[in-house]
């Protein structure tokens, strides 16, 4: 297998043919084919348990599948001899816990993979990371630690942090699930933005009224295949599959 194709800017950026995986008997991902062009912004939407954010962590290598084959920039997801560190160079992951480290500052806390990762300079690592918390919207919680701050705030750092890599794709695993409707606003105000600047972006969520405004496709998914996919305004008024249509009458 080769670990590397020549990648070009109109070839997807994330491409995934047929991937199909099992957890033991269970058979999480049933032949899902998705391609995400560069700038593009995604949404996966679909029942809990339908295979959602087993396929964004296949994108990331956290999970390896058992069929099919998935490419980021033309780096093969799939071959057993893939360098995880630089796909994740590539690709960032914010996930619906913020995973921060308790005893660290924010600002450490978005400092410490440019440090340790890209051997950045101390001062570069910390003028980005200060720029990345402005760019959040957080000027003033540089030095709090992840206690002192609420939940969407915590969230907001785990995305500034996932941005202080320099990813070329970023994924989000249901980002707003633990939080509260009025933190979940600031949270996707962060993603909103990001989007709007060009990131090529694929979303795990539930937050229908934000798929609907910002995404360029949603994919719906359910028991491990992807049912039905469409352009936002397309998606939510003329949806074709039975299931698809049925799912959206239960959420909007």
């Amino acid at each position: 297998m080769n670990a590397k194709v020549l990648w070009t800017p109109d070839m997807p950026m994330v491409s995934a043919k047929d991937v199909h995986k099992s957890f033991g008997e269970l058979e999480v991902l049933r032949g899902v084919s998705m391609d995400v062009m560069k700038g593009e912004c995604v949404c996966i939407i679909g029942p809990s348990g339908s295979g959602k954010s087993t396929f964004i962590r296949c994108i990331n290598a956290l999970n390896d599948i058992q069929r099919g084959s998935i490419t980021v920039e033309g780096m093969r997801v799939d071959d057993p001899a893939l360098d995880k560190l630089a796909l994740r160079k590539k690709v960032g992951m914010v996930f619906q816990q913020y995973n921060l480290f308790p005893h660290k500052t924010a600002l450490e806390n978005i400092m410490m993979a440019p440090l340790k990762v890209l051997r950045q300079e101390k001062a570069e690592a910390e003028k980005n990371a200060r720029a990345l918390i402005k760019k959040v919207r957080l000027q003033g919680k540089e030095n709090n630690y992840p206690g002192e701050l609420s939940g969407g705030q915590q969230q907001r750092v785990a995305i500034a942090r996932s941005l202080a890599m320099r990813p070329d794709v970023m994924l989000f695993d249901e980002v707003t699930a633990a939080l509260d409707p009025e933190t979940v606003k600031e949270v996707l105000a962060a993603i909103r933005e990001l989007a709007h600047e060009g990131m090529t972006c694929i979303l795990v969520t539930h937050e229908m009224g934000f798929a609907r405004e910002v995404a360029n496709h949603i994919y719906f998914t359910d028991r491990g295949i992807i049912v039905e996919h469409a352009p936002p305004d397309e998606f939510f008024t003329q949806a074709k599959d039975p299931r698809t249509r049925q799912f959206l009458s239960q959420i909007l």
